[in-house]
């Protein structure tokens, strides 16, 4: 049996540089660390063959002593925590002092660095953790740090890198993310000669508009929001800008890059109802709180973190998003909501038309009117609720003059195709509208106020509705009264193969209650009648409002259409539908002018 024997020091540095230095692109986030951590206002990243063959990072930052150059590449030496109870509040992005000695283990390693008010730099050569003599440099100030040849000792480790274009993506995305953290900070970033990014010092907005695109900038909703000693700033992506991958989502703890499975967890339910469900959000957001309420110490290259009381946490994430998401409505534009000066709500701009001769058809009944309910039509006093939720106005019309600058963001109705897309106009050009989808969405966020805090208001029904029904619905029924009564539903059976519905949502009372019932029964026997009405309670209101809603081929006359434009410049969310599907889209001018070649 081999006696047990202490490991050298080079070779220590080695399995260390396994968990830190993962491919050139730890490297370089290692280094940029150190830089911010030095105070850098200007960093300059030089790369050659995706920083397998070079990685040169200069900064102006304090600089280090020639005392100080030897330490920096020993491994554990450090001047960001001194105690066990530094680490319990790291305040920097680096503190473990082990980032250089990794590196330089399994590299040719030059350090260079001048303090200001020394009259040279010094600088130090160490090819494998052997470090040389000190000797004078020439350096303006700060530090300059520059890798050579990374793994040119460890060959096994060297032919695991991919190709030099990966391992320069990789790079890039490592300095994406830290340019995004510190936009006060100017980058440049030079791979095989070329430029790729020059960043001045910016606002986060003009920060998030060159590393993250125009498209993703310009649709971004603006997140400030704080309580109790929690502070989450940033952007947050329109669910329009999702993407198929996660490649575009940017969460910081304390300027820290992390990804965590809680911060993922809360962000992903405040999406949830404006988001497909194959679809990932975009965000860039940042999340500041006492250092002594993080670890940060729980994985070698410090992209995991622990928070002290979680629970917290995710409440306050999950919130803050919720509340951004919620100011979003049709027609909104993310400047406008960045103002903070939200515009009045559409129904106290009265706006007239004519009723214009379209073919479409008037109902037996007016849907829409019907299935809301007017203020004037519903005097009974056990119906208060869902009339003050639901109450649309329907004011007879007169066309507004056509260069009225104030006209609603939806515009005007003007006919409807093929019985599923609204056609409006307003001073922009043309509106498409899903009118199922975006009825959708007005259901929902009524049905959510409504119950929010007390049952959904109850309409009886004069005939109840009989359907068959398998043993699990009617055991559904029997086993949860109150879940349903709290949804607004009476239903019992009455044979061993048939239920009855005796009661609907008052703001339902049109739909087809036996197909209702049997999605609602289905949705509280997935996760329970308590859990239906806290953890899943929308999504069985997205069911409801997905039965209750408008459906395709439905003839809506001009002022039902109108009035629904209205209802979802005034409802949150009312961008997308409840599955994240968007409920309008709008075609400028411009757009309409290239379509038919106008001046060209």
């Amino acid at each position: 049996m081999p006696a047990i024997h202490l490991l050298s020091d080079h070779l220590i540095n080695q399995i260390a540089a396994g968990e830190v230095v993962e491919r050139p692109a730890s490297a370089l986030k290692e280094i940029l660390e150190n830089s911010l951590d030095a105070g850098a206002s200007d960093i300059q990243v030089e790369l050659q063959n995706g920083g397998s063959k070079l990685i040169r990072v200069s900064d102006n930052g304090c600089g280090m002593d020639q005392a100080d150059l030897p330490l920096a590449l020993t491994r554990h030496a450090t001047s960001k925590i001194a105690t066990l109870e530094d680490l319990h509040q790291v305040a920097s992005l680096g503190f473990r002092g082990e980032g250089l000695a990794s590196i330089a283990s399994i590299s040719r390693l030059t350090l260079t660095s001048r303090q200001a008010e020394n009259s040279h730099a010094w600088q130090v050569e160490s090819h494998s953790s052997q470090p040389g003599e000190i000797q004078p440099a020439a350096l303006a100030g700060g530090t300059r740090v520059e890798v050579h040849d990374l793994y040119f000792n460890t060959p096994a480790r060297r032919k695991f890198l991919k190709s030099d274009a990966t391992e320069y993506a990789h790079c890039e995305d490592v300095f994406k993310r830290i340019a995004l953290a510190f936009p006060q900070t100017a980058f440049t970033l030079i791979h095989n000669g070329r430029a790729q990014y020059r960043l001045p010092s910016q606002p986060l907005a003009q920060r998030v508009k060159a590393l993250l695109g125009n498209d993703f900038a310009d649709s971004a909703l603006p997140v400030e929001e704080s309580s109790n000693g929690l502070r989450l700033w940033g952007v947050a992506g329109s669910p329009t800008v999702s993407k198929g991958s996660r490649d575009a989502q940017f969460f910081y703890v304390n300027g820290r890059f992390v990804r965590d499975k809680l911060v993922s967890h809360a962000i992903r339910e405040a999406y949830r109802d404006v988001l497909h469900h194959d679809r990932h959000a975009c965000f860039a957001l940042f999340l500041e709180l006492p250092p002594e309420l993080v670890d940060v110490n729980v994985h070698p290259t410090k992209i995991e973190v622990r928070f002290r009381e979680p629970q917290p946490v995710h409440r306050f994430l999950f919130h803050s998003l919720h509340k951004a998401l919620a100011q979003t409505s049709a027609g909104s534009t993310p400047a406008a909501m960045a103002s903070q000066e939200p515009a009045r709500p559409a129904q106290q701009q009265w706006f007239e038309q004519t009723r214009m001769p379209l073919s479409a058809q008037e109902p037996a009944a007016n849907f829409y009117a019907t299935l809301f309910g007017a203020r004037e039509t519903r005097p009974q006093p056990a119906m208060e609720l869902a009339t003050a939720v639901a109450a649309v106005d329907y004011r007879p019309a007169q066309l507004a003059p056509a260069n009225a600058t104030e006209a609603p963001p939806l515009g005007y109705a003007l006919a409807q195709l093929h019985g599923i897309y609204i056609l409006a106009q307003n001073r922009d050009g043309l509106i498409v509208v899903d009118m199922h989808a975006a009825h959708e969405r007005v259901v929902y966020e009524k049905l959510k106020r409504a119950v929010d805090g007390q049952p959904l208001a109850m309409q009886p029904l004069l005939i109840p509705v009989t359907f068959r029904a398998d043993a699990l619905d009617i055991a559904t029924a029997d086993e949860n009264p109150e879940p349903l009564a709290q949804l607004g539903f009476e239903i019992s059976a009455i044979s061993p193969t048939h239920l009855a519905v005796r009661g609907v949502p008052v703001l339902l009372q049109n739909a087809d209650s036996a197909e209702l019932a049997r999605a609602v029964l289905h949705d509280i026997r997935e996760v329970g009648g308590s859990r239906a009405l806290t953890e899943r309670r929308n999504e069985i209101l997205a069911t409801m409002a997905c039965h209750g809603s408008v459906r395709a081929n439905r003839q809506l006359t001009v002022p039902e259409m109108n009035a629904l434009l209205r209802d979802m410049e005034a409802t949150e969310r009312s961008g997308q539908c409840n599955h994240g599907r968007p409920t309008w889209f709008k075609l400028s001018m411009g757009d309409l002018d290239k379509l038919f070649m106008r001046g060209q």
